[in-house]
């Protein structure tokens, strides 16, 4: 299962919403169920920040919403964006 999670800083918390994502990659990446844990920011835009993600089910991903350091993540970067997260599954076509 694939997950394409996309964060929207406001322009005055770029920083810290860099910092507080950054700080996501390496604790997710050694979770049971991670394949793979990327964090991207848009060249043309530094408000935009996305997660690529690659995750064995919806079960290591739903177990993944529920780590402290995802729960920690989530209630440090209240206020700091410009809309809601928009994350998305996707199953993979072959």
């Amino acid at each position: 299962m694939r997950v394409v999670a996309r964060v929207t800083a406001r322009p005055e918390t770029v920083e810290q919403v860099r910092s507080i994502l950054s700080e996501l990659v390496e604790p997710t990446r050694n979770e049971s169920g991670c394949i793979s844990y990327e964090l991207l920011q848009n060249n043309s835009d530094p408000t935009d920040f996305t997660f690529v993600e690659e995750w064995e089910g919806d079960g290591a991903l739903d177990a993944h919403m529920g780590m402290p350091h995802f729960l920690k993540a989530v209630a440090a970067i209240e206020g700091f964006l410009a809309s809601p997260p928009d994350i998305r599954r996707y199953s993979l076509l072959r």
